[in-house]
């Protein structure tokens, strides 16, 4: 080999030892210090024990009171301070990289007369626990070497906003804390009191929430006066016997008015109504409920009740089809493209439009008059404006809830048969019925468990066309709403989804 080889060679050998040094992982690590002295008369204390939660290293405090960790690697830790005679304390700190951080402690003498109580023992959440769902039960042990009666206080760590919630929980050794965020680390920590010592807190123990399931459903609860946007599961291993309200989890705020949700597994968003201005405009946003943008603008949906209109995404979900009084609008998901698609000819209302899957020129609709009645639901040819099928008209009532299946040859829908027609829109025995497209057969009422009294609404098709989400209520006001599914084969009675819930979608 010559020289010019050799050369070459170890430039090479040079690099590739470069690279590997350049992958390999880096230990971020920083240095907790900090002094441990008597609370009362502000001795400091030599021989106290520290340690940290999650485990690193323990030390001792020096002669005077001084201690010193090194070494510890980046994230957040309970310290704990014990010396023989005194109560245990706990504090909290961040370790950064190359960063020094300082805890004290001041050391309560522990009464010999009457002892404190014993530190709180975590069990559940588990240490370092992942992917727990949004509503989680806080369980703990302790106990009194006196007797004596204890009370306990959780506290609440957000590790993303710091936010510190605390609940004073009273005797009791559980607490279940729901509406926790997506994808978040919290630290927690119970204090227990007997009324006579200080107080003696456990150590800090942390959890994470999960991040975003891959929810089927999506529907509405009503919170503080408000729609509230939610997702929900279907628990795979449960079958029909399953609890309802699986894997609930809330998309948008309580502070604004967001219904009529409609799931995009193309574009993997939802749209979705929201009141902005006076006006009802539709809203895009991811499936976790980030990424809010509006759609329309000058030109919003309109009709007969904004709880009555109804829109849809169509073209492969490329468009948005919704209504504005007696005409219907596409509009692309960016808010471009704003286009009439079709006028009645009679002038009535366009409340609802449903599309199929596989013939981008059909649409169906169900218009009203005014007053929400003189219902007709039928397909349109978009390209001649021509009605191609008449589904339900010359009835009394309200009748919607249209959904239409992919191949345009069924459709699904409600309607009032007690045939009621008033001032206020009330709905008093509504019932889900199922036409199929060129059958000379009438339509069909599905046979569901709904009792006199009961409203079923908000019909949906599944994504498999085997069967149908929809509302049950009881027709009196304010009757609290509930969301079932039911089969069309199946002789299983109609199963429970979600609580308190309305206006699903299933796709």
């Amino acid at each position: 080999m010559n020289k010019y080889n050799i050369f070459i060679s170890a430039i090479f050998l040079i690099l590739i030892f470069s690279c590997s040094e350049d992958t390999l992982d880096v230990v971020r690590t920083g240095r907790i210090s900090g002094k441990v002295v008597d609370k009362v008369t502000g001795e400091r204390l030599s021989g106290a024990k520290i340690t940290t939660n999650p485990a690193s290293t323990t030390v001792f405090t020096d002669s005077l009171g001084n201690f010193n960790m090194d070494n510890i690697i980046v994230d957040d830790y309970s310290v704990q301070a014990e010396l023989a005679g005194y109560s245990s304390a706990f504090e909290s700190t961040t370790v950064l990289d190359g960063v020094l951080s300082q805890v004290s402690f001041e050391l309560t003498v522990a009464d010999t007369e009457n002892l404190p109580p014993l530190a709180p023992t975590l069990v559940s959440p588990e240490d370092g626990a992942e992917e727990l769902p949004l509503e989680v039960t806080f369980i703990w042990e302790s106990s009194d070497p006196d007797g004596d009666e204890l009370t306990y206080t959780l506290d609440l760590r957000n590790g993303s906003t710091d936010e510190m919630q605390i609940f004073e929980v009273g005797q009791d050794t559980s607490y279940t804390v729901n509406n926790l965020q997506l994808a978040t680390k919290y630290f927690w920590q119970v204090t227990v009191t007997d009324d006579t010592n200080d107080p003696v807190r456990s150590i800090i123990s942390e959890f994470k929430t999960l991040t975003f399931p891959d929810n089927p459903f999506i529907f509405v609860k009503k919170m503080n006066d408000n729609l509230v946007i939610y997702s929900g599961g279907e628990d795979p291993l449960a079958g029909n016997g399953q609890e309802p309200d699986f894997n609930v989890l809330q998309l948008t705020s309580e502070n604004v008015n967001s219904f009529k949700p409609r799931k995009s597994n193309v574009l993997n968003r939802i749209a979705f109504l929201r009141n902005s201005g006076g006006a009802t405009q539709i809203y895009t946003m991811n499936f976790d409920g980030t990424d809010v943008r509006q759609v329309t603008g000058q030109r919003p949906l309109a009709g007969f009740r904004v709880e009555q209109l109804s829109y849809t995404w169509a073209l492969g979900d490329s468009k948005l089809y919704y209504p504005h009084f007696d005409k219907l609008y596409s509009i692309n998901p960016d808010g471009t493209g704003n286009k009439l698609e079709y006028t009645t000819s009679d002038g009535s209302f366009i409340s609802e439009v449903a599309v199929p899957e596989f013939d981008d020129d059909l649409v169906l609709l169900k218009t009203n008059n005014s007053s929400g009645y003189e219902v007709r639901i039928y397909t349109v040819r978009l390209s001649t404006d021509l009605e191609e099928n008449v589904i339900l008209e010359n009835v009394q009532g309200a009748a919607g809830g249209i959904d239409l299946s992919a191949n345009a040859d069924r459709v699904l829908y409600f309607w009032d048969t007690e045939e009621a027609q008033n001032s206020a829109y009330k709905i008093f025995e509504s019932r889900i019925f199922l036409k199929t497209i060129g059958s000379p057969d009438p339509p069909v009422q599905l046979e569901t468990d709904a009792i006199t009294g009961e409203n079923e609404l908000d019909t949906r098709f599944s994504p498999s066309e085997g069967g149908v989400i929809f509302t049950r209520v009881k027709n009196n006001t304010n009757a609290i709403p509930d969301i079932y599914s039911i089969l069309f084969d199946d002789n299983q009675n109609d199963l429970l989804l979600f609580t308190n819930s309305f206006m699903p979608d299933w796709e």
